[in-house]
């Protein structure tokens, strides 16, 4: 009985102890693989310098690492690389991934960066039953991919120069230079002259500049002759033509009085000074004939007749 008794406290003893480490390597298992995030990424370009076990980092900080890339034969383009990120990792909506080179060893991480702050995490299931990370392009797998867009027109630039540089366009440049060198020279030798027409153009602007203060000094002298002499002569012809207005009036009113003598004089008096005049006239023309006489024939003249004259007979 005794010995019975201590194989079944060994046993139980014994069975405890399995569990326990079965406990224990769960706990283990839960601390070190549970509490992980998987995610595919699918890129477009060349993983070169990824292997499993690369670091995954988020914002710089490593949070995970490689457990797998694959190529998909169906899309040959593409290469499937599938992370394990701790499960704190926020891994949120507008997360990218991209590959980095680590130094100039030519090993290669991913990176994660570009989360949304309050956006939900990315849980949606992709293809292969985990979510999917966008990817976006480093700086260098921008660079490789414009690459031949880059060298075709640098190509295009060197054709672009080969022309240019022609040896009938160097030959025009040259003579180009040449007449810029001849230029230049006649205007080093010309200095002395531009610098006196400067001085010159210097000197005509300050006159101009001393003109024009005496025209402004002018006209305000002019402003204030206008005010104290301009306005009392206007003032003394405004009343000059006042009354010459008053003289005019009344120069008028005496025309009016003295028409009705006016009309008189030339109905009554014209005619008769006209009558005088004609017999004037008339007494002038007898005079003369008179004085003709006494001209001709003293004062017997106006006393006797014409003697007749003789004639002898026959």
């Amino acid at each position: 009985m005794e010995t019975r008794s201590n194989h079944v406290l060994v046993g139980g003893i014994v069975l405890a102890l399995v569990v326990a480490t079965l406990g224990f390597l769960l706990w283990i298992a839960n601390l070190s693989g549970d509490n992980v995030h998987r995610y595919d990424i699918f890129f477009g370009q060349s993983v070169d310098g990824l292997a499993k076990g690369s670091t995954v980092t988020y914002a710089g900080v490593p949070s995970g690492k490689i457990e797998q890339i694959k190529l998909m034969p169906e899309t040959p383009d593409l290469v499937r690389v599938r992370i394990a990120v701790d499960g704190d990792t926020p891994v949120l909506q507008g997360t990218t991934a991209s590959i980095a080179g680590v130094g100039f060893t030519g090993v290669s991480q991913i990176n994660l960066d570009g989360a949304i702050r309050g956006r939900p995490p990315i849980t949606a299931p992709g293809p292969f039953g985990v979510p999917v990370i966008p990817t976006k392009r480093s700086g260098l797998g921008a660079l490789l991919s414009t690459a031949p867009a880059l060298l075709e027109r640098l190509t295009t630039l060197t054709g672009k120069l080969t022309l240019l540089l022609s040896d009938q366009n160097q030959k025009s440049i040259s003579g180009i230079l040449a007449n810029v060198d001849k230029l230049s020279g006649a205007l080093a030798a010309r200095g002395p002259e531009i610098a006196d027409t400067l001085a010159q153009t210097r000197i005509a602007i300050k006159q101009a500049g001393d003109a024009a203060e005496k025209m402004g000094q002018l006209a305000a002298s002019t402003d204030k002759v206008v005010q104290n002499d301009v306005g009392p002569a206007m003032a003394d012809f405004r009343k000059a033509a006042s009354s010459a207005q008053a003289t005019m009036a009344n120069l008028d009113s005496a025309i009016n009085d003295a028409r009705p003598g006016i009309q008189n004089f030339s109905k009554q008096t014209v005619p008769e000074v006209g009558l005088l005049v004609r017999d004037l006239r008339d007494m002038a023309e007898a005079l003369t004939a008179v004085a003709g006489r006494l001209d001709r024939g003293g004062a017997g003249g106006l006393i006797g007749g014409s003697k007749l004259p003789d004639y002898e007979g026959k």
